[in-house]
C-alpha cells in the first residue's frame, strides 16, 4: 500500500531559536491519497473516492483507444491506470473516479495506483539537491 513517511519532530519552544529535527522513516515520499473502494450497482464498474480534488467542479472521461493529453492529475492517473489494463473507460469527478472494468478483470492492484498519484520520490529515485538547482551550497 503506501509506503510509510514517519516523522518525528523534535520539541521547539516558541522563541528558542532551535530548529525542529526529523528522522524520516522512509520507502516513499510525497503527498499520501486516501482512497476508498466504493461498491456499485453494475457489474463490471467499480468506484473510487479520494481525499484530492483531480477535477475541480468538471470531469473527465477517457478511453484505451484515445490518447491521453495533457499533463494534469487526472490524465496522469488515466494513463497510469490504462497501463495496468483491463480497463475498458475512466471517468473523473472531482474526488470520485468510476472504472469500467474489461470482462473478466478485479480492481486488484487499483487503489494503489491511485493512492500513489502524488508520491514523487521512490526507491531509487535520486531526490534533488539545492546545488541541482542552482543554488550555493551551505
Amino acid at each position: 500500500m503506501l509506503g510509510v513517511v514517519g516523522a518525528v519532530l523534535g520539541a521547539v519552544g516558541a522563541g528558542s531559536g532551535a530548529r525542529p529535527t526529523c528522522d524520516y522513516a522512509l520507502e516513499r515520499m510525497g503527498q499520501p491519497v486516501t482512497v476508498i473502494e466504493k461498491p456499485s450497482s453494475q457489474a463490471g464498474v467499480v468506484r473510487f473516492e479520494i481525499n484530492r480534488t483531480l477535477t475541480g467542479m468538471g470531469h473527465e472521461r477517457y478511453r484505451p483507444d484515445r490518447r491521453v493529453e495533457g499533463n494534469r492529475p487526472p490524465d496522469e492517473l488515466a494513463r497510469r491506470l490504462f497501463e495496468r489494463g483491463g480497463i475498458e473507460s475512466i471517468h473523473i469527478n472531482s474526488n470520485v473516479i468510476t472504472l469500467d472494468l474489461a470482462k473478466g478483470a478485479d480492481s486488484a492492484g487499483l487503489a494503489e495506483i491511485i493512492g500513489d498519484l502524488y508520491t514523487y520520490y521512490r526507491p531509487g529515485v535520486e531526490v534533488p539537491s539545492p546545488e541541482s538547482f542552482g543554488a550555493p551550497a551551505e
